[in-house]
């Protein structure tokens, strides 16, 4: 992917030099205020959790492991599973409960996990946890008046990379059906990792050349179990709005391409905040895929 030119202005991936790739990978500097709606992140999810009962579980082997269960007041309905992002080193549950707005009112039961995160873990030991997350509430999904054969995932940044990569063959180990996963959102996500490991993100994010093309769902859109709404910000960088593009791309030539949307006037940070208005368009997509999921059609090898 290199190529030579003047000095200091070597591409290193695409058309890309080292500087340019490393202020595609981050976004606080990208938007001026970014501080500014990360702090709506908190007080939107503090009022969410004074308005809606929740309850907190553990569902794995450390502190970290637990989830916030979020009711919908209805019995048998198909369960929202949200992984939040953070450039897998950042934030915790606690600042996404305001997700639960869209869709508990929606008849939709709603599940915001928690998880160790980078560089206490690495990146497949993450996805182990939320494996671990996913069993947990597919087993328990009864309990909460949730239906375990209809779970639908949903991520934002390196949450939809995770997400992503939950919906795929390789991952979705244990108890937990191929089948029972009806669809997936992945919002303003990375979904090609090469560029990360040669984004200043190398620094925390360390994996092997295989781990690199395993964790990396563009390659893997065959094998999903779903099909996969994507949406972008129109103000996203410009890494981020190509890797949405090309695999939404993907998606579609291996026929699991449900939506693609881009979400005008907004950024990678705000862009989330539309699943605090139930009458967003995202919103309504979303709950119009969970209510309704196309017939899923597994692979054949």
């Amino acid at each position: 992917m290199k190529a030579a030119g003047a000095a200091g202005d070597e591409r290193v991936y695409l058309h890309y030099t080292q500087a340019e790739l490393d202020r595609n990978f981050d976004q606080r500097g990208w938007i001026r205020n970014a501080e500014e709606i990360i702090a709506r992140y908190v007080s939107r999810s503090q009022s969410v959790r004074e308005r809606l009962d929740f309850y907190t579980l553990s569902y794995g082997w450390g502190d970290e492991e637990i989830l916030d269960i979020f009711p919908a007041g209805r019995g048998n309905s198909p369960v929202l599973l949200f992984v939040h992002g953070g450039a897998w080193r950042n934030f915790t549950k606690d600042n996404f409960s305001f997700v639960a707005s869209a869709f508990v009112p929606a008849g939709f039961p709603t599940v915001v996990v928690n998880f160790p995160k980078l560089p206490a873990v690495r990146l497949p030991n993450m996805l182990s946890a939320l494996q671990r997350a996913l069993a947990f509430v597919h087993h328990h999904a009864g309990s909460f008046g949730g239906d375990a054969n209809r779970l639908y995932l949903c991520g934002h940044s390196s949450g939809a990379h995770l997400a992503a990569n939950l919906a795929i063959e390789e991952h979705t180990t244990g108890e937990i059906l191929r089948e029972s996963i009806t669809g997936c959102a992945c919002i303003s996500g990375c979904f090609d990792l090469e560029p990360v490991l040669l984004s200043v993100r190398s620094s925390y994010v360390r994996l092997s050349k295989s781990e690199v093309g395993a964790l990396s769902p563009l390659f893997h859109v065959d094998r999903l179990a779903c099909d996969v709404l994507i949406a972008s910000a129109e103000h996203d960088t410009n890494e981020f709005q190509r890797q949405s593009d090309a695999f939404a791309q993907a998606l579609a030539q291996a026929g699991r391409l449900r939506d693609r949307l881009t979400l005008p006037g907004l950024n990678h940070f705000d862009a989330i905040e539309l699943l605090a208005d139930p009458t967003s368009e995202l919103s309504r997509r979303i709950c119009g895929h969970i209510e309704t999921p196309r017939p899923n059609v597994l692979p054949t090898y």
